[in-house]
């Protein structure tokens, strides 16, 4: 379907004819006050086709030069409910792996649901629907819209034997996924070092006893901490003894052991304190980060890392999260890791209320005057993207400002926060428009 700007311009015509091309009446929107920025964001910016996955991605080849020679490019989105986010994700990771070689597509979720996204997607038993309810049903994705995407990848997986699609989580691997990781290690430490094996079974044994987080977070910390001790133990020793070892076997099993490792660390914290939890978060930004960057390089491949806004970004708004996912990425890649958010001026989203962990669709009116999302949204131009490092200084300067900002995770009310866009992202998508995503159950 055609999309069109709010005059009524097809968008195919705008584009064919040029940005500068077709001047709106003046009376189709109060002109901007001087030190709005919004004359120089309608130059540089590009319009969206579309944001359904299908049909040509021409208009995302300026997308492809401005995310350049990056190897990680992290996507975010502005409510974790959004049938758009989830869908223009889609569109930009299939452009990205047919015209710039990326391989993984990587989610703040579990490393074991990673593994088992990982497995279906090239080719492994299962139905789709099934398993994203399984192991999704209490986070943000468990909608059609993942569906879709995890059954393109497997079809494109069919096509492409060759150069297959990988899945990564990212994030902790909570005590609700089993014993798989512990099953993991076990299984190589018996093929490959048989005379660890009784070290191993013993320092995880404790471990393998916590089966949710609940019980988990109901031991004493010091129990918790000396759970982290074993886990970090069991890693130490394995990677001792495969010290100087090049291979995928070991480096697999040990990213295993790792994870294992990782969590028993987040639940040793005292998250029952603020600074408690504020230690936490950083934590666990730092390692989404070192997990991501593992895996390119355990890979080879290129990472599109799909994620909320806030940890895709390079700075934080919230004192709650002192350091962000984006930045710890920069830090370690350079300039070969690029941000990009997502704004949006009104609509829907799925949330869970306060009260109740029941998913329902909140709707949210026009970004009001102040708002970063109001003035993007009198760019002519329904969606479109826009490379903030290549703006004017003086719009760069506006964009620097901190203004309120729609950021919303899973629950609602949240927010409003104020949000420097441009030392944040590198490239902005503003949507005019968005509507919930669709829950596969509640």
């Amino acid at each position: 379907m055609t999309r069109v700007t709010r005059r009524g311009v097809p968008l195919l015509l705008v584009t064919a004819a040029g940005a500068g091309a077709l001047l709106a009446p003046q009376a189709a929107r109060a002109a901007p006050r001087p030190a709005e920025p919004v004359a120089a964001i309608e130059r540089a910016a590009h319009p969206l086709r579309s944001t359904d996955p299908g049909g040509t991605t021409r208009d995302l080849g300026p997308l492809g030069r401005m995310v350049g020679d990056a190897s990680v490019v992290g996507l975010g989105e502005a409510t974790h409910g959004s049938h758009e986010f989830f869908t223009m994700k889609e569109r930009v990771f299939r452009h990205l792996v047919e015209k710039k070689g990326f391989t993984t597509f990587a989610q703040e979720m579990s490393w074991t649901t990673g593994l088992r996204f990982d497995a279906y997607v090239r080719g492994g038993r299962g139905d789709a629907r099934e398993l994203a309810h399984r192991e999704l049903a209490k986070t943000p994705w468990d909608t059609e819209e993942y569906v879709h995407l995890l059954r393109w990848m497997r079809a494109y997986n069919d096509k492409h034997p060759e150069r297959p699609l990988r899945f990564m989580g990212n994030d902790l691997n909570y005590p609700e996924q089993g014993t798989e990781l512990f099953d993991g290690v076990r299984a190589y430490v018996r093929a490959h070092e048989p005379d660890l094996l009784k070290r191993i079974d013993g320092l995880y044994a404790p471990l393998r006893r916590v089966t949710d987080g609940d019980t988990y977070m109901a031991l004493p910390r010091a129990e918790r901490r000396a759970l982290a001790k074993k886990a970090w133990a069991a890693h130490d020793l394995l990677k001792e003894r495969g010290t100087g070892r090049d291979d995928k076997a070991f480096a697999l099993a040990l990213h295993h052991a790792l994870s294992v490792a990782q969590t028993g660390d987040m639940y040793a914290f005292p998250l029952d304190t603020d600074e408690g939890k504020k230690d936490a978060m950083l934590y666990r930004d730092r390692i989404m980060a070192e997990n991501t960057a593992w895996w390119q390089r355990y890979t080879g491949g290129k990472v599109f890392l799909s994620a909320h806004n806030a940890h895709v970004a390079y700075e934080s708004y919230d004192p709650r999260y002192p350091k962000m996912q984006g930045a710890f990425l920069r830090d370690r890649l350079g300039k070969r890791y690029a941000s990009i958010g997502f704004t949006f001026n009104e609509g829907s989203f799925m949330a869970q209320g306060a009260d109740d962990e029941k998913w329902k669709p909140i709707t949210l009116g026009p970004a009001t005057r102040g708002m970063n999302e109001h003035t993007l949204d009198k760019v002519r131009f329904d969606d479109y993207y826009v490379d903030l490092r290549k703006l004017p200084d003086a719009t760069r300067k506006w964009l620097d400002t901190a203004r309120e900002t729609r950021s919303i995770g899973s629950g609602w009310p949240d927010g409003p926060y104020e949000v420097r866009l441009a030392p944040s992202h590198d490239v902005l998508i503003h949507l005019h428009d968005v509507t919930a995503a669709h829950r596969q159950s509640q």
